[in-house]
């Protein structure tokens, strides 16, 4: 049986540990990132399937991640997930590639 992946990336560690828990199970391997840079680095070690991944973020902010992870990673399917996005942000994430986007 194949596992499917997905990476969760939000610097908010309650909806981390949250997300975490909810989409776990032995037939999905859940990696987690708090923020940009790490997530950067999971996708380099361990390309996911799935990336969840919040839109605003300390340094570098979703767009960039989505922006960095379609190019290195086409196949990749990201859902960006956030509270404070515009509909400039929303426009420019589907201009990127983004799979969904949506408000926490």
């Amino acid at each position: 049986m194949d596992r499917s992946s997905v990476l969760i990336v939000d610097d908010d560690t309650r909806i981390l540990e949250s997300l975490a828990r909810a989409l776990s199970g032995p037939e999905r391997l859940v990696l987690t990132a708090p923020g940009a840079e790490e997530a950067l680095g999971t996708l380099a070690q361990e390309p996911a399937d799935v990336v969840l991944l919040d839109l605003k973020m300390p340094g570098i902010d979703g767009l960039e991640v989505l922006r960095r992870a379609k190019k290195a990673y086409p196949g990749v399917q990201i859902i960006m997930l956030t509270g404070h996005g515009s509909e400039k942000d929303e426009k420019e994430a589907r201009r990127l590639g983004v799979f969904e986007y949506l408000q926490k």
